[in-house]
């Protein structure tokens, strides 16, 4: 009987296997296909992202620097309002590459990480959960004390364990072009209903183009608008759910979610990957495979750090469907040098912000 079997392994799963390994446990991570495939994910992070990734990973991840962000309110020609700091903001990485890497560390760390192994069934018992999976060569069960969905935003761990889903799921669209960028400013349109869309250079590798929005929009023809206004040709192209806002309870007797799978995700982004790796972190600390209460500590754990983030990120986001000349008049007023964070909307109150907002004022 492992300790956890951990079903998916992206970021927020390769984490959680990496750091209860190295907390002695014994881990069984599986993942429904091959790692880092398809990809369904923006690969713009803050710099955070190298506090959980291992030594060397920059020099094989980095893409391009980034500075900043041009909002537009209409399309790729339309006027920009640019937000920017005087350090670097954020990175451009191998979004494939890096769960690549967070699965080696797992590994490394004494997890046992196997890859297509689809999980069709999972069952809790009064001291045990079952798991019953697809593999290469048939069907078959693990038992575990504890399970860890971090199967993304279409969780099957979710729903055998009868948890709540998300408040809502948008349609995501990525693609890429072959143009060489080496622009260290990303570019937002405030042009998808009640969302945006957005292309990100990343240096040699190309740039991304990507766009997301509710169900029932057509999100597919916005998105050609995008790419026509840009007047360029995109390949590999991939789409996915992204969940947006968490739902009340997480957890069951021995089961629990991490990651998209838990909706810890960025309300005014849809980005997830430093909430998910950071939420890891707590369910690591907190849960113990032996007392199924210590599950209430990872509840409260994870929403104590991130519930105001959250929330706050939610009021951002309605800012994307004010009227256009509302929009104008904010984004004019507001634009210029910003000492945000942007994975904490709470630093809009930050000293760094506000000394960026008064060195404007300055002779």
């Amino acid at each position: 009987m492992y300790d956890f079997v951990v079903v998916g392994v992206g970021p927020a799963g390769a984490r959680f296997s990496r750091r209860t390994a190295e907390n002695g446990y014994d881990v069984l991570a599986l993942e429904q296909g091959t790692i880092g495939t398809p990809l369904a994910c923006s690969g713009h992070v803050s710099t955070d992202i190298w506090t959980v990734t291992g030594d060397g990973a920059r020099d094989d991840l980095f893409q391009n620097e980034i500075y900043g962000a041009r909002f537009h309110v209409g399309g790729p020609r339309s006027d920009a309002y640019p937000f920017y700091k005087r350090e670097v903001a954020s990175n451009v990485i191998d979004r494939v590459g890096l769960d690549r890497h967070l699965a080696d560390l797992a590994r490394e760390a004494g997890a046992d990480v196997r890859e297509r192994h689809t999980v069709t069934g999972v069952t809790e018992r009064r001291d045990r959960v079952e798991i019953v999976a697809s593999g290469p060569d048939g069907p078959v069960t693990y038992e575990a004390k504890m399970v860890a969905g971090c199967d993304g935003p279409r969780s099957r761990v979710r729903d055998e364990l009868g948890l709540p889903d998300p408040d809502e799921f948008l349609h995501g669209v990525l693609a890429f072009s072959e143009e060489e960028d080496h622009q260290n400013f990303v570019d937002v349109h405030l042009t998808a209903p009640t969302f945006f869309a957005w292309r990100i250079p990343r240096g040699d590798a190309g740039v991304e183009y990507g766009l997301a929005a509710p169900p029932g929009v057509a999100v597919s023809k916005h998105f050609e608008e995008l790419i026509d206004g840009y007047e360029v040709d995109v390949s590999l192209r991939c789409s996915g759910a992204i969940p947006i806002g968490p739902a009340d309870r997480v957890t069951s007797r021995r089961g629990f979610l991490i990651g998209d799978a838990a909706a810890q995700t960025k309300p005014f982004t849809g980005g997830g990957i430093l909430y998910g790796t950071t939420s890891a972190d707590h369910a690591a600390r907190e849960i113990d495979p032996d007392r199924p209460t210590s599950l209430a500590a990872y509840e409260r754990a994870w929403r104590d750090d991130l519930e105001r983030e959250q929330r706050l990120g939610r009021y951002l986001r309605r800012a994307y469907s004010l009227p256009e000349p509302v929009q104008h008049a904010g984004l004019g007023a507001l634009s210029g040098e910003i000492g945000v964070h942007m994975d904490r909307p709470t630093s809009l109150v930050s000293p760094a912000h506000l000394r960026a907002m008064l060195s404007r004022f300055r002779p």
